[in-house]
């Protein structure tokens, strides 16, 4: 059964931190593209960064790029994002996504996690 459990979201002051985790199990982790996506509210759910299964390169949507960090450990399971400096407008359900090249439709979700960024 594919399973992916997001956990670290939570309210966080303007300018402050939060690492969300990503575990995954059920399917061969280590071949899979990892991606984290949000979903404001009111809007649709939008890509945040990803990280490649063969070299772990990233790459990160332009409106969190110096700020947020993706990575993983395949030993472990895990797809992680530091997010650093965080502002109003990153306040969102935050979801991990795994997606294998060249397999159909969106891949496997995760229920997401909350973050919200309030003073």
């Amino acid at each position: 059964q594919v399973q992916l459990v997001e956990s670290g979201g939570g309210l966080v002051q303007p300018g402050g931190s939060l690492r969300l985790s990503c575990a995954a199990s059920g399917f061969s982790f280590s071949i899979y593209v990892m991606r984290w996506y949000r979903q404001a509210p009111g809007a649709e759910r939008a890509w945040v960064a990803s990280i490649t299964s063969a070299d772990g390169s990233t790459n990160y949507a332009d409106s969190v790029k110096g700020r947020f960090t993706i990575s993983r450990d395949n030993a472990k399971n895990t797809v992680s994002l530091q997010m650093n400096s965080l502002k109003f407008e990153d306040t969102a359900v935050y979801y991990c996504n795994a997606r294998r090249p060249g397999m159909l439709g969106s891949g496997y979700w995760g229920q997401g996690t909350q973050v919200t960024v309030s003073s």
